[in-house]
């Protein structure tokens, strides 16, 4: 259970475009619910999850959550995170995805989310502030679309594999060991992990470490630590690891994200 409640916002949108952020302490939560308004959430630090009732989406820094109108879902962090949330008013939410899915999140999208938050911009209140935000909502529109970062299965032989990882990512059984666990073949566990999460079991396990490694980081662990902690042998196995999945270092982005604005 969270430790922390939050409050979401109420039924009445302050503008068609409105733009606010947040830092959460470890175990927040917004309960279950939905509004008239779409909505994009993005993590400057740390990891937000978003559970819908068939869905569960992760945000790290490569990533930003939408959400149509009148979709139902519970807001979550399980470490220290700073986001934001844009609120799009129905009629100026017709250019984005129908359907909730995660963003790609590039350089000029981020540098436009990080300028809205050290300006302190909830609302357009200047013709300089409308143009920020119309060009921001450009780059949503036209953002690239991706499946959820870390997907789950509700199918009886994946999801007790995929529970115990998420309990100790550092487990370093093998597809072929976990199959002989669960009294199936290695096969069939291969098939189900492209059925279901869209990707192989070894691309899911890493993508779980780099979402544990992010927590981590932000944590102030040092990247030897957090190498070990997740169950490899050495801490250049580790980096090289995450520079693939991430396009960076461990250490760069944790630079990058102490030296990014915190004014609001």
């Amino acid at each position: 259970m969270p430790r922390h409640i939050r409050t979401p916002l109420d039924e009445t949108l302050p503008h068609p475009v409105y733009f606010r952020t947040d830092s959460l302490q470890p175990d927040s939560s917004y309960p279950r619910h939905r509004h008239h308004w779409g909505e994009f959430v993005y993590a400057f630090s740390g990891v937000m999850e978003l559970k819908l009732a068939d869905r569960h989406y992760l945000a790290p820094p490569q990533y930003g959550i939408w959400l149509p109108p009148e979709v139902e879902h519970v807001g979550l962090n399980r470490h220290e995170a700073t986001f934001c949330s844009l609120y799009l008013a129905r009629d100026r939410s017709r250019r984005l995805p129908r359907e909730a899915c995660a963003l790609a999140v590039g350089p000029l999208l981020k540098v436009l989310l990080e300028e809205l938050r050290a300006r302190g911009i909830d609302t357009p209140r200047t013709p300089a502030d409308a143009r920020l935000v119309e060009v921001l909502v450009d780059e949503l529109a036209a953002a690239p679309r991706q499946g959820t970062y870390l997907p789950t299965s509700e199918d009886p032989l994946l999801r007790p594999i995929l529970a115990a990882l998420e309990a100790c990512p550092d487990d370093p059984r093998t597809l072929a060991q976990w199959a002989r666990r669960v009294h199936t073949t290695e096969r069939t566990l291969v098939r189900r992990c492209q059925r279901d999460l869209g990707m192989s079991f070894g691309e899911w396990r890493q993508r779980l470490r780099v979402v544990r490694a992010l927590a981590l980081l932000e944590a102030g662990r040092s990247v030897e630590s957090i190498a070990l902690d997740l169950g490899y042998g050495s801490s250049s196995a580790f980096i090289a690891m995450f520079r693939r999945m991430m396009g960076t270092s461990p250490s760069k982005l944790r630079r990058d994200a102490t030296a990014s604005p915190t004014r609001r």
